[in-house]
Order: structure tokens, then sequence, then C-alpha cells
């Protein structure tokens, strides 16, 4: 059963802000490794917008590939996968749904469409997409992890 909601750190929360707001007005894209099993966003994995788009993100396939082996060798999983939208609301569009392999995954979309690179309103949102299916989950900001 998937948790119906997505704890993350402060800290984890404001670098995926800070990387959406860097990338604007291309679309910023990144995951988020845990620990197999344990559903914990952990360590930060900013990656490179293959598209360098504004309407569209796409992990570069030797980027992904890299980065896959290493979380099989930390015994890790990609808890959270992030991307920005720059005009548009934080929700999944039809690619984002097609592109989402990954089940097990909360689905974070930061829409920068009202603040752009600065600071100002942003919109911070995560998903479960499974089968074609989007459920929206409640999002907790939590300073630190309680072990």
């Amino acid at each position: 059963m998937l948790s119906p909601m997505l704890t993350i750190t402060q800290e984890l929360h404001d670098k995926i802000v800070a990387h959406a707001r860097q990338d604007h007005p291309d679309e910023a894209c990144g995951i988020i490794a845990g620990p197999a099993g344990s559903g914990r966003p952990e360590r930060f994995v900013p990656m490179l917008n293959a598209a360098r788009s504004p309407t569209f993100y796409e992990f570069d396939s030797a980027d992904l590939l890299k980065l896959y082996r290493e979380m099989d060798d930390r015994d890790e999983e990609p808890v959270v996968v992030y991307h920005s939208h720059t005009a548009t609301e934080a929700y999944p569009s039809r690619t984002d749904v097609a592109y989402a392999g990954e089940p097990g995954a909360h689905y974070v979309l930061v829409s920068t469409a009202e603040c752009g690179n600065d600071e100002g309103p942003f919109s911070f949102r995560s998903f479960r997409i499974v089968d074609g299916e989007i459920t929206e989950e409640e999002v907790r900001v939590v300073p630190a992890y309680e072990d």
C-alpha cells in the first residue's frame, strides 16, 4: 500500500524549489533517492533537463543510467521524481503521466509560473502516478526526520 502522503524535510523542499527557480524558464528535473523500501527521500540529485525546454523535461539517458547504477550500489531507490512547470499549474501533463515509470515514487511538481527566477509565489504539489492514474497526495514538510 502506497503512503497517501509525502513527508519531506524543509531542506529538500527548499532545494527542489531553488532548482526550479534557477532553471526557469526551462523546466528543472531531478530525483531524491532514499534507502530501498524506506519511502524516505534523503539524497538530492538535481539532473540536467536534456530537452532544455520550457514545456518539457527529459532526463539525459547516460546520466540516468549512471544514477540508477549508483542507487543500486547504495541500495537506494527513487523516492521522489520532481520537475517544474514554468508556465502552467503544478499538475501532471499527459506527457508527464506517459513518462511516469516509477509506480512507487512520489511525483513532485513545482510551478514557477508566477515567480520565475525570483522569490515569490510558487506551487509545490505531490502526486502518485500508477498505470496512468493521477492521485494528489498531501505534502508534509518537517524540520528533520524522526527516527
